[in-house]
């Protein structure tokens, strides 16, 4: 089956169940069938919810392609130009359906190129398949081209990684794979296949999610609640006169953001967002404080973070203490125990359904009397993102020569539609996109996250444009971040996939040249050519794209990579010296 325009695509992982991965229904264990290792691999794969194997042309791993292209599984093939592409998107595959997406990578090169993309896929906890080909078990140990032991490489960074036995153990293997991906904690898991196994024949049961390998049905892990943990979290709750609520990227994954907006309303808790949590509670929602977020986590004396990990982005979990005060009280919970925080001093830890225990935190706070009432304190926080939005008009509407970056999204808020999805792959550039973009709905924002990989930008555009064919597709590209994928602008254009892509060029390293200068009072190796036009690399590729250098022109540019229905790249040259005012540089 080959790639179609995609609103011809059903979103992968369209599969019915929950985003556990139990099925509705499934109740009769299916019969083993007869087929190839590729066929059998393939057709798993299809009962995980996959629709879409990305890839780049491999002999490894011929045979899933035969699958695909021969057998009705409902997968198409869609490959890239290099297997980074590929794994990124079905990294991203995994965020926005929040079902495993499907990478099948050819042995050796093949597999280590993915290998960034299973690292950053680790750091989100984005579920993902990466089936990689290997040299035939008859010739192991004798030489053969692309011999290679993947399994003790990719193992770090994945929460399953395997070879199969046989013939006959590939179906249940690649059960083993996605199962493993789509459990919480969610994440990439890893798999490979002799080639000679790939191209024998057995005959194998193929199970699907909620599954065990025998095709009956598996009994679902406990997640339930730990009510005592809620107690002591409603009980702080009560006593906290400063609260604040973190959701982050988890609490999508889970599939907890309604349970999540109905705690924050509930019970009047002003909250920040991150990462896929961003849209839980929609841009302009008076609960939404992102823009106060000095002043939250500053002067808070209780944070309850959700679904994310107390790393860097977050203090390293240390919050309040400001102007000698007493810090913060701080309460972590994870989809999963694995996820707790092991550094830092949480008053309470504790892991489950996500869902689950943000509606049993609601109602037990609600029990409380008196109830609390936090109204001044988020009347503050309110206050305090009002004024930093009134600051941010005059930034956004900056007419400066050269081009201010974040006068590129004082053009481009008022462009993006209510389900637009846009994705981040860059430095001080997309800096300011987390500054300014509020999403308006949860899952429709990807960016690099704690891992900060370059390059995945490409990967996660294909992927979006095939899980939301309806929806605008933005990628946010730094000139930098542009150099490792570009080329796969030519995927876009030949599986007809428009994205509208819109480039910070300000011909620098601009996350490494200021900290350069601030430490050495120089910087070295942080500058690239000026004005380079990657907006006529991306023609001769077969899109369409154009330079931008005055500040008036940005909008009708915009407007015409909207309308063109095409892989379209509006380049700025903007400003090198407005670097983003950063507070940490992530050490």
């Amino acid at each position: 089956m080959s790639h179609s325009q995609p609103s011809d695509q059903p979103a992968p992982g369209d599969v019915k169940g929950d985003v556990n991965g139990a099925v509705q229904g499934a109740t009769d264990a299916p019969a083993a069938v007869e087929g190839h290792g590729g066929s059998h691999a393939t057709a798993v794969a299809a009962a995980h919810g996959v629709r879409t194997m990305f890839t780049l042309s491999g002999a490894h791993v011929f045979p899933m392609y035969d699958a695909a292209e021969k057998e009705d599984h409902g997968v198409s093939l869609l490959d890239v130009r290099h297997e980074q592409t590929a794994a990124f998107a079905a990294e991203a595959t995994g965020k926005l359906t929040r079902s495993p997406g499907l990478a099948v990578l050819t042995a050796g090169p093949g597999v280590t190129n993915g290998v960034s993309a299973l690292a950053q896929a680790s750091f989100s906890g984005a579920p993902m398949v990466v089936v990689g080909g290997r040299a035939p078990a008859a010739r192991w140990g004798t030489g053969s081209l692309q011999e290679f032991d993947h399994v003790p490489v990719v193992t770090p960074v994945t929460v399953s990684a395997e070879t199969a036995l046989d013939t006959a153990d590939i179906a249940g293997a690649t059960h083993r794979a996605f199962t493993a991906s789509r459990s919480a904690h969610r994440g990439p898991a890893f798999l490979d296949v002799h080639m000679d196994h790939f191209f024998d024949r057995s005959t194998s049961v193929r199970p699907g999610p909620g599954q065990a390998a025998d095709g009956t049905l598996a009994a679902a892990p406990d997640r339930s609640p730990d009510t005592d943990a809620v107690d002591r979290i409603a009980g702080l709750l009560a006593a906290a006169s400063q609260p604040v609520l973190v959701l982050g990227s988890d609490v999508w994954a889970d599939g907890a953001e309604d349970a999540a907006l109905r705690c924050a309303e509930a019970l009047g808790l002003p909250t920040i967002p991150n990462g896929m949590g961003r849209g839980i509670l929609p841009a302009g929602h008076p609960l939404l404080v992102t823009k106060a977020r000095g002043t939250a986590f500053g002067a808070a004396d209780l944070v309850i973070v959700v679904g994310t990990p107390l790393d860097f982005r977050l203090g390293y979990g240390v919050f309040g203490g400001k102007d000698g005060a007493t810090p913060a009280t701080v309460v972590h919970i994870a989809d999963s125990a694995s996820q707790l925080s092991h550094h830092a001093s949480a008053a309470v830890a504790t892991a489950g359904d996500l869902g689950r225990v943000l509606d049993a935190l609601t109602e037990a706070t609600q029990k409380r009397s008196p109830r609390p009432d936090w109204s001044v304190w988020t009347t503050t926080l309110r206050d305090k993102a009002d004024a930093t939005h009134a600051a941010d008009l005059e930034l956004l509407s900056a007419d400066a020569d050269p081009i201010h970056p974040a006068r590129i999204y004082g053009e481009l808020l008022p462009r993006l539609a209510e389900d637009a999805v846009v994705i981040g792959d860059g430095g001080d550039f997309v800096s300011y996109a987390g500054k300014f973009i509020e999403p308006a709905r949860p899952g429709n924002w990807l960016d690099p996250g704690p891992f900060g990989c370059l390059g995945a930008g490409l990967g996660a555009a294909i992927a979006a444009r095939i899980a939301r064919p309806s929806s605008q597709v933005v990628l946010l590209l730094g000139d930098g971040a542009a150099g490792f994928s570009l080329i796969d602008v030519d995927t876009l254009v030949r599986h007809r996939l428009p994205v509208v892509m819109v480039m910070g060029n300000n011909a620098a390293w601009g996350l490494e040249k200021g900290p350069m200068q601030m430490l050495y009072g120089y910087d070295v190796i942080a500058d690239l050519a000026p004005r380079t036009r990657y907006d006529e690399v991306v023609k001769a590729l077969g899109g369409a794209g154009e330079m931008v250098t005055d500040p008036a022109q940005l909008g009708p540019a915009l407007d015409r990579a909207f309308a063109s229905g095409v892989p379209y790249l509006v380049n700025v040259v903007t400003d090198v010296d407005a670097a983003y005012p950063r507070s940490t540089f992530g050490v």
